[in-house]
């Protein structure tokens, strides 16, 4: 029975819930949460306060083996003979039994080899193993932004988070729960695939390598930013008794296209880029690192592209903006919370492309924004639309040692009079008009992909149908039962909720209900089988 079976066992038999215990221990339900689950150990002020609640020793409590609550010391010189015996028999043993030493010694290195070899190899001990090396480790969370977004690094930020929106800063609540958390920043409008390789820069420490055969087939540079320290310490390596260091993805909007091309570049490469460069091709691109990763989740994640770019283009403008990431990029802004994005510098990481930090008003980024996009298809406008989307999946795969999950939002509901979805009351103000069109919208792409009554559904930038998994992928609804199997390289699909597309980042949300969401996922992921 390990640590944590005793403190879950013993809570249960003294009658108290989560938050009675933490009470009395003065610690959050969440602390109480991830010991009973093995992802943190209490320290040993707290294993002493536990000792005393549930009248045992530590030593019961900190030892990982089935035994029976130790007696006290009157009840012991009851049950046991005293030492004087002992010694006696001990010293006929050792007269009648010449070899026992011998024995003794051998059985010893019998009970190291297995302590050390079977938790190993074997599953079912690693946490006992793991105890006595330090620990479970923590594996952190990384939350990547959106279309159009920034992370905690950004100036932005300052006044203004993206996680959190209207509720306050995300990542600081997190943290405080006890998490690891990151959130950096790459290319607001850049493509999956330049954003991809910013982030494996920025998680490792290393400068940007776009690669050599992408840099060449979209015309920009192939190196980019610079970074000299790794956001997290010893990615990928093994520590504390062979555990290695993974991390949690976690992207919102296209931050969801990002987290999973990355996933799949750690784990399968890319044989072009191998083909470019040799030797010289960038770690990211060699493949045969996908158990860095231990999760991918994706929050109204357009999967499969949005029907929106389908109606930028057929309609010609909507809300009086012509160009199709031009639209885009400012409703992502506008749902992260910020009604005049542009004043001051913004900075769009494009250095690879000769364009900079932006100093102007909105005149001069909208001419950024829309120069960039009708560069060639190497932008997020093109990932966003379902042709650009599909050709995308083609180059990213599921790994089949990851944990996936996908959370749908939806602002519409079946309209009464008119056909199609129409925006549930409440819908962000802004997104209400996007929000009718799409609910209205059919069409053929130009790639030949049919858009009909299914994709109707959103939640004001992103269909439902699009958020929930990849085309042609696996999946399988979020299991009711608590204690189900979550099974790796399968897409867990959660049941639909209402919301619109900003609504999982706390724009416009209850502070509460946006903080539980996350800090109950978190909590479901640290309780994976590892």
């Amino acid at each position: 029975m390990t640590v944590a079976d005793k403190i879950l066992k013993l809570r249960k038999e003294k009658g108290l819930s989560q938050e009675a215990f933490a009470e009395q221990l003065g610690v959050s339900r969440q602390s109480v949460s991830k010991w009973e689950s093995g992802t943190a150990v209490p320290d040993t002020e707290k294993i002493l306060a536990m000792s005393e609640i549930f009248g045992v020793s530590t030593d019961y409590l900190l030892k990982n083996e089935e035994a029976e609550v130790p007696v006290q010391n009157e009840e012991r010189k009851e049950a046991f003979m005293d030492e004087k015996d002992i010694e006696v028999k001990t010293e006929k043993t050792k007269k009648k039994n010449p070899a026992l030493k011998i024995i003794a010694a051998v059985l010893a290195l019998a009970l190291v080899v297995t302590c050390i070899a079977v938790p190993v190899h074997f599953g079912g001990f690693r946490e006992a193993w793991w105890e006595l090396n330090g620990g479970k480790i923590q594996y952190p969370y990384v939350l990547v932004h959106g279309l159009g977004g920034w992370g905690d690094n950004d100036g932005i930020n300052n006044s203004a988070q993206y996680w959190g929106s209207t509720t306050g800063d995300l990542k600081t609540y997190l943290t405080e729960q006890g998490y690891t958390v990151h959130a950096p920043s790459v290319g607001p409008v850049s493509s999956a695939w330049d954003r991809a390789c910013e982030l494996y820069a920025q998680l490792t420490g290393t400068q940007v390598d776009y690669g050599e055969a992408h840099s060449k087939e979209h015309g920009h540079e192939r190196f980019g930013e610079k970074f000299d320290t790794p956001l997290v310490e010893n990615w990928g390596e093994k520590i504390n008794g062979g555990q290695r260091v993974k991390i949690n993805l976690v992207g919102h909007s296209f931050g969801g296209a990002t987290v999973r091309l990355l996933t799949s570049l750690l784990e399968y490469g890319s044989e072009a880029e191998k083909d470019a460069t040799g030797e010289e091709t960038s770690p990211l691109f060699e493949g045969g690192k996908g158990n860095w990763v231990n999760s991918v989740t994706a929050l109204c994640a357009p999967h499969n592209g949005s029907s929106l770019t389908e109606i930028i283009n057929d309609a010609g403008s909507i809300l009086g903006v012509g160009d199709t990431t031009n639209l885009l990029v400012k409703l992502c802004f506008a749902i992260a919370g910020i009604t005049d994005p542009v004043s001051g510098v913004y900075d769009f990481k494009l250095d690879h492309f000769g364009i900079g930090k932006v100093d102007g008003d909105e005149s001069t980024i909208s001419s950024v924004i829309s120069s960039f996009s009708k560069a060639g298809t190497d932008h997020a406008a093109y990932d966003l639309s379902p042709d650009g989307a599909a050709e995308l999946n083609k180059t990213i795969k599921t790994v089949e040692g990851v944990y996936y999950f996908s959370y749908p939002y939806s602002t519409t509901r079946e309209g009464s009079i008119l056909k199609g979805q129409v925006p549930e009351k409440g819908t962000f103000a802004l997104l209400y008009p996007v929000a009718l069109a799409m609910g209205s919208y059919k069409g053929t792409t130009e790639g030949g992909i049919e858009i009909d009554e299914t994709w109707q559904a959103n939640d004001g930038l992103v269909n439902v149908v699009s958020a929930k998994y990849p085309a042609g992928e696996e999946y399988l609804d979020f299991p009711e039962e608590e204690d189900a199997e979550i099974k790796r390289g399968i897409w867990y699909v959660a049941p639909v909720k209402n919301g619109h597309h900003g609504t999982v980042i706390g724009l416009g949300a209850d502070t509460e209900k946006t903080q539980e969401f996350f800090t109950e996922h978190f909590e479901l992921v640290d309780a994976l089988k590892r």
